[in-house]
């Protein structure tokens, strides 16, 4: 029976969620019931439980969990600042004249917005109001437009500053001491946030790389599917207009610069550049006099109902965590990778393949902290590098966005989407992007260097 409380602890979990019940509440309540019952019976080592004050307490004092209220505040700010607004309207003015080329400049303003907001929420709702009804007007095909619109909001999630990559960073420095321990090594090495956000630099390009390569393919192969805007309408590409693409790329271009910058180079940690990234942000929101006090207002009320949404949800996994160590969850979890056939290959893959199925029915976070604290100390201690591992799990959390029935971004679009876009649609828009994404997963198995190599080569 003892050996049977691990696996009975997750499926009451899993069964509590399905009831509906907020996922913090389910994931400590639950554990903290299991841990009542498993001491009456004598299956559970409450020396476990006993270190959850110093548990929470930790997670309260992290100081890298600092740059989580600080990047939400800057992509709140930004989304009431009109930037995305205007980085829409010009670059597809840019694009317009080619074949794809709206398709083209919802991707490249994605990415821009990825790298200067990281909130998926935002992007995809405000490319969904601004571009999707100018794409449907100039006949596009509405399951490409809509599986464009989707993938490219979601690029926060891996092209930082991206908050996923923090609390990826948070969880597999904890889970990085938890096999040095295990292995009898007592190292004060961690994995640093500044590490993950270089190497998901390259394999976040390559993703914008493939998007607009699926948009160039739709165009060769069906160009009705994605007309270009007729020569009547097309701008003239002048002097001022190049003037006005120059100055609504700059401010955005700058805000980058300054919080990516300053981690490559060394100048500030990844909580520092948060806090740089939301001065910025104010900058930029006051000079296109959007910044006032009920701005403000609006955005302070939204960045704390995330951060206390996150911070929660932390401290549910956390409790659950320490309760399933204390039933030896997490020998079960080593035995059972361990035994796999393909010894690390086998054990990596089948881990990415359960996190892929649960992006279904979880969202990012709930995976990023139960699953990874699990399985993370057990496939470090096989030897595996800690940013590869967290790119590849970023980018596998990164698909939980796109995937059918409980994709958010489908979500996020279908509440703004017109109502002669059929979820259907949207749901077979986003196929090829989630395929791309698993490819893009596929190169970083046979090609780790591809996370790794920046990482090293600026350290070095």
């Amino acid at each position: 029976m003892a050996e049977l409380m691990p696996v009975l602890l997750v499926l009451a979990v899993g069964a509590v969620l399905l009831l509906g019940y907020p996922v913090a509440l389910s994931l400590g309540g639950t554990a903290l019931l299991f841990a009542l019952l498993g001491e009456a019976l004598g299956y559970f080592d409450h020396a476990f439980i006993e270190a959850l004050p110093n548990r929470v307490y930790g997670v309260m004092t992290n100081e890298t969990l600092i740059a989580v209220p600080l990047f939400v505040f800057m992509g709140v700010m930004l989304e009431r600042s009109r930037v995305a607004e205007n980085l829409l309207e010009t670059m597809a003015l840019l694009f317009g004249p080619l074949r794809g080329g709206l398709g083209i400049s919802v991707t490249v303003v994605g990415m821009l917005l990825a790298a200067s907001t990281g909130i998926v929420g935002a992007t995809v709702v405000t490319m969904g109001l601004l571009s999707l009804p100018t794409m449907l007007k100039r006949n596009y095909d509405p399951s490409v437009a809509a599986g464009t619109i989707c993938a490219s909001g979601t690029l926060g999630q891996i092209i930082p500053p991206s908050i996923v990559l923090v609390l990826l960073g948070d969880v597999l420095s904890a889970a990085y001491q938890q096999a040095q321990l295990d292995m009898g090594i007592f190292s004060p090495e961690t994995v640093s946030v500044g590490d993950l956000f270089i190497g998901a630099l390259i394999p976040g390009l390559l993703l914008v790389a493939g998007y607009i390569s699926y948009m160039v393919g739709v165009a060769v192969f069906r160009p009705a599917a994605v007309p270009a805007i007729p020569a009547a309408e097309r701008p003239q590409h002048d002097a001022r207009f190049w003037l006005r693409v120059i100055q609504v790329l700059l401010p955005p271009l700058a805000l980058i610069v300054a919080v990516l910058g300053s981690i490559l180079y060394g100048v500030a940690t990844p909580t520092e550049a948060a806090s740089v990234g939301a001065v910025g942000a104010l900058l930029l929101a006051a000079s296109h006099r959007q910044l006032n006090w009920k701005t403000l207002q609006g955005v302070v009320r939204q960045t704390t109902i995330v951060t206390s949404m996150v911070f929660l949800i932390f401290i549910g996994a956390a409790i659950f965590s320490l309760v399933f160590r204390g039933f030896g969850g997490d020998e079960m979890v080593t035995d059972f990778l361990s035994s796999l056939p393909g010894g690390t290959v086998g054990a990596v893959a089948l881990v990415m393949l359960v996190m892929f199925l649960l992006g279904f029915i979880l969202d990012f976070i709930e995976i990023t902290f139960v699953v990874v604290p699990i399985v993370g100390p057990v496939l470090l201690a096989m030897g595996l590098d800690p940013v590869w591992l967290g790119v590849m799990i970023a980018i596998n959390l990164q698909t939980s966005f796109l995937t059918p029935p409980f994709g958010f971004s489908l979500f996020y679009l279908r509440g703004v989407a017109p109502a002669e876009v059929r979820t259907a649609q949207i749901y077979k828009g986003v196929a090829p992007f989630i395929l791309i994404q698993l490819l893009m997963l596929a190169a970083l198995s046979l090609f780790p260097a591809l996370a790794t190599w920046l990482p090293g080569a600026i350290y070095r």
